[in-house]
């Protein structure tokens, strides 16, 4: 083991000097060899053996990745690498590629500042390569490409050469129109990748060996070689002439940035505070010295330690023993270790310092997206954006009583480690609802319960969570919620918001919960670049996810003490429509008109959220609420003798199929399913097709519940939940 503990001296040496870290994730579609990739790169840096390289797989050492073949968790594992006798400090994190684990792959983007995105050579850009590129480049995450699995294009396809550097150049093409439309607007032009700069690999994570023009003018081997070894079968000797991980390392090392860099460029995108003060200062220098600025991505449990905190440090250091805050809870806490990560090892150092990547144990309020620093009043980071909501959810209980305490703890670490899985607990039943992205997310999360905390659970059957949406409106036909005293009167005017205002809300564009008066002008002023009323949404006074609040009345006394509980009642509604219970989207509440009484005493909570949450329902029931029902798009390929069985499963599914491209004997079915009617879906797709589909989904967002569906779906819900089986009519909300 002496290079393992020889590289580990190495990287606490290294750590310290700033322009020799590099911070990089490797990010693609399911499938395409992140893992297989990361493994090669260890070995390289002498971590593992080669001959294991590609079959050991040392990040995945999750039993249950190992089991499935896919990667759950992002990984992290720190290496040292020389190009030219310098030593550089590489911080690597693997990340999945599976649709249902997308909110680690955000986590981990946080934490880099560079991205090796993979292609498979065979199948090219997929539609999760879209989404981590989307992912990477939102957080200023730098790109480069590497085109995996080339010698399946020679080996299996049988390419010539010509249709080889073909492929690769349409691979490239479609990678580069992606950081085109993603990158920010600065980096668009400067962040294309191409062959003739370095910026593009190609090679076999699986053969281990890789090549880029650079390294072909550095080892002197030439593209039609690299063709003659793979159509000989002799990738152990290209191995050797070309190792990926040097390949690879030295990619990172000349054409990623260190976080001296990217922090410029990467702080304004991801902190709110002043950039002039001297913290703000001091993480865009990435200055060791100044106060501490870490940011949490990921919380993992170790069966001895507890539960440890990764994230990426921006500015100061962290050191064993000392106190810090996990901003926004009450008291520091003491750090008990600071160590670096090397796939499943914790390596314990006295200090990591700004600019890379720790892990951190004891500090029992971290969580992921936290802010850590010794400062209670730090401006904590911008919380990190999913790009998809839970969509499925399961009903969890523990078979025995007496694990009920052990179990809330259970859920209490998930919730924690995973910001994509929601976790509701009903505190009498001891019934947890544990909510999703999909029906493998869910699987993992209680196979952790059972198998790592040892809680044997009861499953309920999938449920899919829906949402209430707009259709109509009802302006100029104005809603009157009353209270319970008859002395105050609110009226409601209710629409959709444009798809355009939903989407920026959803990106985070325009911020989220109360908005200060002081704000209110800056806010309404991005409404109204979007093609909102300017006037109108500068009177904004609260967004609740998708859904706007804004006061739309003229002169009305005493309005503003009433401000805080008109808020409270208008994001009850928001989580809980008056359909079915379920959380709103893309609604635009105005209100129009007040009348109050003058005695603060008459016009306390007690009056003002009753009338404030019927006169919005009432108004939602006026302007014709509908059910929104989750949706995923699916890609099916399959050999044309079983087309027929797979066009049929999926319009069986209420499924409609949009486009149908062949290649060969292969065609792809593409389709879009509602999340209601997948389940159970990936074992008929193989029955139909005898094993012979490859398939993968991605979540497409809400789209309206056809009417016909509309009353049994609602009936669905409501009996679920325990309500009287229909709706209240918009007289109940009026009385």
């Amino acid at each position: 083991m002496g290079r393992k503990e020889d590289n580990i001296k190495k990287a606490t040496e290294v750590m310290h000097i700033l322009p020799q870290i590099r911070n990089l994730c490797i990010a693609a579609h399911i499938d395409h060899g992140k893992t297989t990739l990361s493994d090669n790169l260890i070995a390289g840096a002498g971590m593992m053996s080669n001959e294991l390289a590609g079959a050991a797989r040392v990040l995945d050492f999750d039993e249950q990745e190992s089991a499935r073949g896919i990667t759950i968790n992002a990984a992290s594992a720190s290496m040292v690498h020389s190009v030219d006798g310098t030593d550089f400090l590489i911080n690597l994190i693997d990340t999945p590629g599976h649709v249902d684990f997308g909110g680690d792959v955000t986590r981990a983007m946080r934490a880099v500042d560079g991205c090796f995105i993979l292609a498979c050579a065979v199948e090219g850009p997929m539609p999760q390569t879209e989404t981590v590129v989307r992912q990477a480049l939102k957080e200023k995450v730098k790109p480069v490409l590497f085109i995996n699995k080339v010698d399946r294009l020679i080996n299996e396809l049988k390419v010539t050469p010509e249709d080889m550097l073909k492929r690769f150049e349409e691979t490239i093409i479609k990678v580069n129109k992606l950081i085109r439309q993603f990158a920010p607007e600065e980096k668009k032009k400067e962040w294309q990748v191409s062959v003739m700069d370095g910026t593009v690999a190609f090679g076999s994570a699986y053969h281990n060996w890789g090549i880029t023009i650079p390294y072909m003018k550095k080892s002197g081997v030439s593209m039609t070689e690299i063709f003659e070894y793979c159509n000989n079968e002799d990738q152990k000797t290209l191995a050797q002439k070309a190792p990926v991980h040097e390949v690879l390392l030295d990619m990172a090392v000349t054409k990623l940035p260190g976080p001296v860099e990217a922090q410029p460029y990467r702080i304004p995108n991801i902190w709110n505070g002043d950039l002039e003060s001297e913290i703000g200062k001091a993480m865009v220098s990435c200055d060791p010295d100044a106060e501490l600025a870490m940011m949490i991505t990921k919380i993992w449990m170790d069966p001895h330690a507890g539960e440890v905190a990764v994230g990426r440090i921006y500015s100061g250091s962290i050191n064993q023993g000392e106190s810090v805050y996990a901003i926004g809870a009450a008291k520091p806490e003491r750090v008990q270790q600071v160590s670096m990560m090397v796939g499943g090892d914790r390596i314990t150092v006295p200090k990591v310092v700004a600019g890379n990547i720790a892990a951190v144990t004891g500090i029992r309020s971290a969580a992921a997206g936290v802010t850590l620093s010794r400062d209670k009043d730090f401006v904590p980071f911008e919380a990190i954006r999913h790009y998809s909501d839970p969509v499925v959810t399961v009903a969890v209980e523990p078979k025995s009583m007496k694990d009920l305490p052990k179990f809330i703890d259970a859920l209490r670490s998930l919730a924690k480690a995973d910001a994509s899985l929601q976790v509701t607990t009903n505190q009498e039943t001891g019934e947890a609802l544990l909510a999703g992205m999909g029906e493998l997310h869910l699987e993992i999360t209680v196979y952790r319960i059972e198998e790592e905390q040892n809680i044997k659970v009861k499953v309920s059957p999938p449920i899919v969570v829906y949402r209430e949406g707009i259709q109509g409106s009802n302006r100029g036909h104005s809603f009157e919620g009353k209270s319970p005293n008859r002395h105050n009167r609110f009226f409601f005017e209710i629409e959709a918001l444009p798809e355009d205002v939903v989407s920026a809300l959803r990106s985070g564009d325009l911020g989220d919960g109360p908005v200060r008066s002081g704000d209110a002008k800056e806010t309404g002023n991005k409404f109204g670049e979007l093609g909102m009323d300017r006037d109108t949404m500068r009177k904004i006074y609260a967004i609740k996810g998708t859904n706007v609040l804004v006061n739309d009345t003229k002169g009305i006394q005493n309005l503003h003490e009433t401000r805080e509980l008109i808020i409270e009642a208008f994001n009850e509604v928001c989580v809980k429509g008056p359909i079915a219970d379920e959380p709103v989207q893309g609604m635009y509440v105005r209100l129009v008109d007040a009348k109050l009484h003058e005695d603060a005493i008459h016009r306390g909570p007690a009056q003002t959220i009753p009338a404030v949450r019927n006169g919005i329902k009432g108004a939602m029931m006026r302007a014709r609420t509908v059910i929104l029902e989750p949706m995923q798009k699916a890609f099916i390929s399959v050999p044309n003798d079983w087309l027929g069985q797979v066009t049929r499963e999926v319009t069986t599914r209420r499924g409609i199929i949009e486009d149908m491209p062949s290649e060969g004997n292969v065609t792809t079915v593409v389709g879009v399913i509602p999340i209601a009617e997948t389940f159970g879906f990936s074992n008929d797709i193989r029955a139909a097709s005898q094993g012979r589909a490859v398939w993968n989904t991605e979540n497409l967002g809400f789209e309206i519940l056809p009417p016909q569906l509309f009353d049994k779906v609602v009936g669905e819900i409501r009996q679920r939940k325990g309500l009287k089986p229909e709706p209240n009519p918009e007289s109940y909300y009026s009385d």
